[in-house]
């Protein structure tokens, strides 16, 4: 190639053959290996295993309850996702 179209500075050396030419220091589908991957990895697995205790909390009570707040809740629900679906219809023009 020509050092007049070169996108790297000057005093780095063109990828070698063990770099097949794909822009990238490592080799073909590798990623850099980086430790706060795993620390976020941890992150993730302990927001499911929340959200999962919550909802399953959630599902525990709404049982107990009698059935007219059963239906008062169900009411509200619906109008709530209604209104949330009218939103989102004007918004994008459906």
């Amino acid at each position: 190639m020509s050092e007049s179209f070169r996108t790297t500075p000057p005093d780095q050396p063109w990828s070698g053959s063990a770099n097949p030419g794909n822009g990238y220091q490592g080799g073909y589908g590798e990623r850099p290996h980086d430790e706060s991957d795993s620390g976020e990895a941890g992150k993730i697995v302990l927001v499911g295993v929340l959200g999962g205790l919550l909802s399953a909390a959630g599902y525990l009570i709404y049982q107990r309850l009698p059935e007219e707040q059963k239906q008062r809740l169900t009411a509200q629900v619906r109008s709530i996702v209604a209104q949330r679906i009218t939103e989102l219809r004007q918004n994008f023009n459906i």
